[in-house]
């Protein structure tokens, strides 16, 4: 079987920049030349983002992002497509790189004890384990882990006020595992927990992207497909895509 042309890359990372909007412009000139098309969104806090193109286009584009300030080690997830799945390519600054709007939040102050793919299965077997899924509702409706706890949540922006309402559901010294799609909503979501005065908490190194890569099929515990922010709507296992269609409002159908 022929190899996709297309690479697709997804990656974040918390970091210190101290004038983000001068990081923009050589960031875009060069995701351009090389002919790259995705988003990428910059912000005091970091870098996060999906960009997709040739290999040797995403390669130029990553040495230059691990060459910015706290970036060498940055977390990089890759699949393949056949056709490109973004229209443009956009580099924006923002005030966060994941919104969450509560201030002070900051994963690379503290944060949960990340969990390999391959030590997730039996954490999240643990009856005294409770799993939450930090995504937005119409993310978890395609697939989510056994057994999870769904906050129904249509923003992210939603999940600290839901997380203060339930609070007490979890008891005084609640075990909580959460997982997100590459990463990045969990760190923040853990780092706020963790400010909150929750000690245990855990997510999913890599997200389900990294899960559904690096688990087999037959051992894994995700049901369902995985929603993406691109034209692939969705992935499964081995990061294949899933064949959904989106909705003009950028929500799925379902059958």
């Amino acid at each position: 079987m022929d190899t996709p042309p297309i690479l697709v890359a997804a990656l974040y990372r918390f970091a210190r920049f101290d004038d983000p909007a001068a990081l923009r412009p050589p960031l875009l000139a060069l995701c351009e030349e090389v002919g790259l098309k995705g988003t990428l969104l910059l912000a005091g806090e970091g870098i996060n983002g999906t960009i997709a193109g040739s290999d040797n286009a995403i390669a130029q584009v990553l040495a230059h992002i691990r060459a910015l300030p706290g970036c060498a080690d940055i977390e990089v997830k890759f699949s393949r497509c056949n056709a490109m799945p973004f229209g443009r390519m956009k580099v924006k600054v923002k005030r966060e790189i994941v919104t969450m709007g509560v201030p002070g939040t900051d994963p690379t102050q503290i944060v949960g004890t990340y969990v390999d793919p391959a030590d997730w299965n039996a954490l999240i077997s643990d009856p005294d384990v409770v799993v939450i899924d930090t995504r937005n509702d119409y993310e978890v409706a395609i697939g989510s882990f056994e057994g999870a706890l769904d906050p129904q949540t249509p923003t992210f922006r939603d999940f600290p006020a839901w997380f203060r309402e339930n609070r007490e559901k979890f008891g005084p010294a609640p075990k909580i595992a959460m997982y997100c799609t590459g990463g990045i909503r969990c760190e923040k979501s853990t780092a706020f927990l963790k400010a909150e005065g929750v000690e245990d908490v855990f997510h999913l190194k890599g997200g389900i992207l990294k899960y559904l890569e690096d688990i087999p099929e037959e051992e894994s515990l995700w049901r369902g497909q995985c929603f993406v922010f691109d034209e692939r709507v969705s992935v499964g296992h081995g990061l294949v895509p899933g064949g959904l269609e989106r909705n003009p409002d950028g929500t799925v159908k379902q059958d």
